[in-house]
């Protein structure tokens, strides 16, 4: 069996891990490559692979950086299906319609500023047609129930606790009387995560291909500690009349984010303010959380039970046009502004960041891992001129982390993965994490298990099992 990695490896973006055996080729996710333009231009159009020889796509959650290519894929040939959660096919519907329009209007916007330096266009990856084109391919399947891809091999999901919908996803191929099991686990998440499930123990396999985001770094807890922070910025802001501006993911964080906001409202430690959800995307995701009950964990399915909708305030207001979208860069705080990407490389919250970022008194809070060369993470490793829109702006504003509340396992929960599979793999691949913190898990993967063969792909390497 052969294993090709062309995204995802030594980095944590754009997701796509081949997969090889007699008479079938599969792709585990087919991510948006997210990073410097040049980059990104040449790895989105140039997948690394030929998608006419894909027999199928494994799809383990609707983040961007796992299914945002999708799109490209009919365009360069691929004729087959698309297998994911039933909740995930729901929410990459939305997220690839909008990442679609995203690429549009921000192509337009940088092209306006490039023609008057006298420079070349840019084009979108894919349009609402690649898009309409994909989605026709994609299968929604049911947690824990094996599917026949093709002869002599079937997959599963199994819950990842990471997302709505996220699957670690295990592949079973059997010839001659041997059996080979591989398990991919896509993102994992965390155990007392709101919203979702934690996630379900691990399946035995013979190959593990294992995410590393956070494989160097434990998370601090969510406790007392980050209340008593989160209270006071919003004390900030009310002093200040400022805005505290939160680039974070449509699905997943901003439903998390506004559950956590008002249990700290309920709790009396600030007073309510207007959260203003500034993602047409963020409200239609928010109502497929509504319609999957099945993804819930017991805490959110007691709170439906008892008529409270988790996602709903008063002064919780999504906003989808872009006329109220422009008006919220011109308002007064305090508030608080949620906004996508999470990375900051697309969307409307890099508008707001290019309001906001000069003004000292605001607060940018990044909640999620920023990949390296992305605006987010020149954010978080303190630049004092960063580029918005390919524009050096001066950063004023305070940047504060809040690593507790993101939705990705950390070194503790990676190892304790690997240590639940029983018997222990005989090949691992790290992936999906920096080259630091992808040597650091795979080095302490070999510590605890010196038997199993652990490997750090390179994008484009390829391996045989």
């Amino acid at each position: 069996m052969k294993f090709s990695f062309h995204g995802a490896a030594r980095s944590v973006t754009g997701s796509r891990h081949l997969m090889e055996g007699p008479g079938f080729r599969l792709l585990f996710d087919c991510g948006l490559f997210q990073g410097r333009r040049g980059e990104s231009f040449h790895h989105n159009r140039h997948l690394g692979f030929d998608p006419k020889a894909v027999d199928a796509v494994l799809l383990s959650h609707a983040h961007i950086d796992h299914s945002g290519a999708l799109p490209v894929l009919p365009q360069q040939g691929f004729s087959g299906k698309v297998y994911a959660t039933r909740a995930t096919v729901d929410l990459a519907g939305l997220m690839l319609e909008d990442s679609a329009r995203i690429q549009a209007s921000d192509c337009r916007y940088v092209n306006r500023q490039e023609n008057r330096r006298g420079r070349a266009c840019l084009r979108p990856f894919y349009t609402s047609k690649d898009v309409r084109a994909i989605l026709r391919r994609f299968q929604g399947e049911r947690y824990g129930e094996p599917i026949r891809i093709a002869p002599r091999l079937t997959a599963t999901f199994h819950d990842a606790g990471h997302i709505l919908g996220s699957a670690a996803i295990r592949v079973k191929y059997t010839a001659r009387g041997n059996t080979t099991t591989v398990l991919f686990s896509g993102d994992l998440g965390r155990a007392n995560q709101p919203i979702v499930r934690d996630p379900e123990p691990p399946p035995a396999c013979d190959v593990l291909i294992i995410e590393s985001t956070y494989g160097d770094r434990l998370h601090e807890a969510y406790g007392e500690e980050i209340k008593q922070k989160a209270a006071s910025l919003v004390a900030h802001a009310k002093l200040h009349r400022s805005k505290i501006i939160v680039p974070a993911f449509a699905v997943g964080r901003t439903q998390d984010l506004v559950m956590r906001l008002k249990e700290l409202v309920k709790e009396g430690r600030i007073d309510p303010l207007p959260i203003y959800i500034d993602s047409p995307l963020a409200s239609q995701a928010t109502e497929i959380f509504r319609r999957h009950p099945d993804c819930y964990d017991d805490e959110t399915l007691k709170t439906f039970a008892l008529g409270d909708d988790p996602f709903a305030s008063r002064y919780v207001h999504f906003v989808s046009s872009p006329e109220e979208s422009k008006q919220l860069n011109s308002m007064k705080g305090p508030c608080v502004i949620i906004s996508s990407s999470g990375m900051c490389e697309g969307g409307r919250v890099v508008h707001h960041l290019k309001h906001a970022i000069e003004d000292e008194a605001n607060i940018i809070v990044i909640v999620g891992f920023q990949a390296e060369h992305t605006l987010g993470r020149k954010l978080v490793e303190g630049w004092d001129v960063v580029p918005i829109f390919g524009v050096p702006t001066p950063r004023r504003a305070q940047v504060v982390t809040f690593n507790s509340l993101s939705a990705h396992a950390d070194r503790n929960d990676l190892l304790a993965y690997v240590r639940a599979i029983t018997p222990e793999p005989s090949v691992i691949f790290v992936v999906h994490g920096e080259e630091k913190q992808a040597m650091s898990l795979a080095a302490a993967i070999r510590a605890e298990h010196p038997r199993i063969d652990v490997r750090i792909p390179h994008r484009g390497s390829s391996h045989d099992v």
